[in-house]
């Protein structure tokens, strides 16, 4: 629900003449809310400001095309002539890029040219060159000397290859003929003493350098020998084998040592365990054990006996008390011990033919008992002995075991050592090398040197020998001409643009609607002597009612597409309320002098003819214009209205060319317009009239730094901005969008008011009002 029949509601409580209050139209505030950021021209618009823009483009393009073609015209010719120098061989390398390797020279790095283009060009170039050739010059043309030689003259390589172009630019192409040979006489009079010089220098440079060579090739020999000699060295790899070989056999040895030394350890621990008492004490117990055994089988039987002594363990026996090795270190105890195993041999051999108590058996042992004591202390002595041995065996292989740690530990310093070696062997190998292929390369450049040096080659060639010049190289009229006029257009059409920029005025309705966003309700071309044909249209208006029947060359066929444009303009208006039809609206504009006054009288006139009662309201108190368009009195109108008790209705005038149109005008400009139009009396007014009448147009100041259009457009269907091409200015426009986009206010859409050559209304009522002769049926 809009504002104004917000404000019907709440003031009036009936409809009034059976009409009911209009719905709320959609808002188009938030179309131009989202102006585009940066402006982007298409080829229409492109076509647009060319044809706007069409003096300017002219002026300028021609301006400068003349300015182009004088220029050129008036430009005296010059001609160039040139030569081309060969200043390397083509195939054969230079003679001194060999001497780049070499550690004492301070060479270019491989792949760079030998000879410095750049630098050469300037040594050309320099007095010491040209002052010889120009006082050669001069005997001719005594004009020429070296600065302006230097002038014209111009040396570039060709391209990536060894040629070097030499031209000069004169007005006289003999001059320039002759110059050009005379510098080719001098620069090959140079090149040939250059390279003399250059080969003199390289053989003196390579005979300074070879007893460097020589000297540093037999101190890296010698070096070497003596590394040789000092570590025995002849191969790092042939060393290295023989080392882990070494340290091979050093760790089997050393397993081997560990093993004896185990075994040794546990021997003379297994011995430290049996002392001399003990073996005593053991041998006394076998002996009495055998004596009491006997004594007490006296009694059995003989083979009873002969089992009890054959059942003496085996480690009893005094043969197990000490070891084999030590048994067989001392004799003594062996025929000891030989003799005790005869004996027990026969008292067993006998056991069994012989009682144990016998006297034989009984003397037999006593014999045993007394070889006991002498086998007790021959087995102690060995055992000692066999001690001894054993601990002399540690020690020995202990020291074996040490000596095989420290041999190990100086292999593995050498062998750690041997990296270290074989870095510096190998470079002292590659420095010989590198030394020696020097000193070989140096002995080849000096034969080569001094077999060159001997020839006495020439080593410039002139290729393109100087030719007479038949065709001027400036100024290349066509070329020229064609440029300064293709680039004259592009100047033209660049002022254009630069102007276009500069200038910040709507000129299309194209235009506008891109800018503002807002529907284009009506476009109103350019007319002109508009105030001419309103009077002649009020007194042929009044023909026509006479006449009942519309005369349409009453005015001539270009002012009918004015006229059709505002009704073009009340049907678009008519179309926003479809549903709810439009009662009243405001028209204003951004700026003063938009034509709105003329919009409202127009729009209401053509309403009025399509039978619409229609008021139109001069509500712009500070400067009223509608009076003057419809020759009427301002005595009395709206303010008065307002301020006195006068009823509205008899304020109203009729238009005496229009049956339905129906004019309130200002009357007396108020000191205050804006409090009368925001007063509640305003309101009333304004909801009588929208209940007397079917259309009520507001004719309102302009927008921007004014509030009285935006008082009124809420309690009406909205508001229609008019925008003059060509005149209004386009930050102001959107200025005044942004001020009603912040007071809320609904805007109805955009009218063009003085489109210039608009196609699509002239083309059509050119063909339907132009004066034709009538046909006979």
């Amino acid at each position: 629900m809009n504002m104004e029949e917000q404000y019907r509601t709440q003031h009036l409580a009936t409809e009034r003449n059976g009409k009911y209050s209009q719905m709320s139209l959609p808002s188009y505030v938030a179309h131009y809310s989202e102006l585009p950021q940066a402006e982007e021209w298409s080829l229409s618009q492109l076509l647009a400001v060319v044809r706007r823009r069409a003096p300017i483009i002219a002026s300028v393009a021609i301006a400068c095309c003349v300015t182009t073609w004088v220029w050129t015209l008036t430009q005296p010719a010059k001609y160039e002539g040139k030569l081309s120098v060969l200043v390397e061989p083509v195939k054969a390398e230079n003679k001194l890029s060999g001497l780049s390797n070499v550690p004492v020279v301070n060479a270019s790095p491989k792949g760079q040219e030998s000879l410095d283009y750049n630098t050469q060009i300037l040594v050309l170039r320099s007095p010491e060159i040209l002052v010889p050739i120009a006082k050669n010059i001069s005997v001719r043309y005594p004009d020429i000397n070296y600065d302006s030689l230097l002038e014209e003259l111009k040396i570039s390589r060709y391209q990536e290859t060894k040629i070097l172009e030499v031209s000069y630019r004169d007005s006289n192409p003999e001059k320039i003929q002759f110059v050009l040979e005379q510098l080719a006489k001098g620069y090959l009079k140079y090149s040939l003493q250059e390279q003399q010089t250059n080969l003199r220098q390289g053989i003196q440079f390579v005979n300074t350098q070879l007893p460097q060579l020589q000297a540093r090739v037999n101190s890296l020999q010698l070096q070497l020998q003596r590394f040789r000699e000092q570590y025995s060295l002849f191969s790092p790899e042939e060393k290295t084998g023989q080392l882990f070989e070494k340290y091979s056999t050093l760790e089997f040895q050393k397993l081997e040592i560990q093993k004896d030394l185990a075994e040794a350890q546990k021997l003379y621990n297994a011995l430290q365990s049996k002392s001399g008492t003990k073996l005593a004490l053991e041998l006394e117990a076998k002996a009495r054990h055998g004596v009491g055994t006997s004594q007490q089988q006296s009694t059995v039987d003989h083979s009873q006996n002969s089992l009890a002594i054959a059942a003496i363990d085996e480690s009893s026996s005094p043969s197990r008390a000490i070891s084999p090795q030590a048994q067989q270190d001392a004799p003594q105890y062996q025929s000891l011990l030989a003799q005790l195993q005869n004996i027990d041999t026969e008292i067993a051999k006998n056991a069994t033919i012989y009682r144990v108590d016998s006297p034989y058996i009984q003397s037999l042992k006593q014999k045993r008992e007394s070889l006991l004591p002498l086998l007790q202390k021959e087995g102690v002595q060995a055992l000692e002995n066999q001690r001894t041995s054993v601990l002399s065996q540690l020690s020995i292989l202990q020291v074996r075991a040490a000596k095989n740690t420290q041999a190990l530990d100086r292999l593995n310093r050498e062998i750690d050592g041997m990296p270290n070696l074989a870095r510096r062997y190998t470079d002292l190998q590659r420095e010989l090398v590198i030394a020696t292929e020097s000193l070989n390369r140096f002995l080849e450049r000096r034969e080569s040197l001094q077999i060159e040096n001997a020839q006495k080659e020439t080593p410039w060639q002139l290729i393109s020998p100087p030719q007479l010049p038949s065709i001027p190289i400036f100024p290349n009229v066509p070329r020229f001409l064609i440029l300064g006029t293709v680039a004259s257009i592009l100047a033209g059409i660049g002022a254009a643009l630069l102007v276009e920029r500069l200038d910040n005025v709507v000129h299309s309705p194209d235009e506008l609607k891109e800018a503002t966003k807002l529907p284009i309700l009506g476009i109103i071309p350019f007319h002109k002597n508009l105030g001419q044909h309103l009077a002649d249209g009020e007194t042929n208006q009044r023909q026509e009612n006479n006449r009942s029947r519309f005369n349409r060359n009453a005015y001539g066929y270009h002012y009918f597409p004015f006229l059709e444009s505002f009704r073009s303009l009340y049907t678009n208006i008519g179309f926003l309320g479809s549903d709810t039809p439009i009662h009243s609206l405001v028209i204003s504009s951004s700026v003063h002098a938009d034509g709105k006054s003329t919009i409202s009288t127009h729009l209401a006139q053509a309403a009025a003819a399509m039978g619409r009662r229609v008021l139109l309201v001069d509500a712009d108190l500070r400067l009223p214009q509608i009076h003057h368009i419809l020759h009427l009195s301002n005595d009395t109108g709206l303010s008065n209205a307002i301020t006195t008790n006068v009823p509205v209705t008899d304020l109203i005038q009729r238009s005496p060319a229009w049956e339905n149109l129906f004019v309130l005008t200002a009357g007396q400009i108020p000191p205050d317009p804006t409090k009368l139009l925001s007063s509640h009396k305003m309101r009333n007014i304004m909801e009588q009239l929208r209940q007397q009448y079917d259309l009520v147009i507001y004719d309102t100041p302009p927008l921007l730094g004014l509030a009285d259009a935006s008082l009124l457009a809420p309690l009406t269907a909205g508001i229609a901005i008019v925008t003059r091409m060509d005149k209004t200015d386009r930050a102001m426009l959107m200025q005044t969008l942004d001020q009603l986009k912040l007071s809320r206010t609904q805007v109805l859409g955009a009218i063009c008011n003085g489109v210039k050559d608009y196609k699509a209304t002239t083309s059509y009522y050119h063909y339907y009002y132009q004066p034709r002769t009538r046909v006979a049926e």
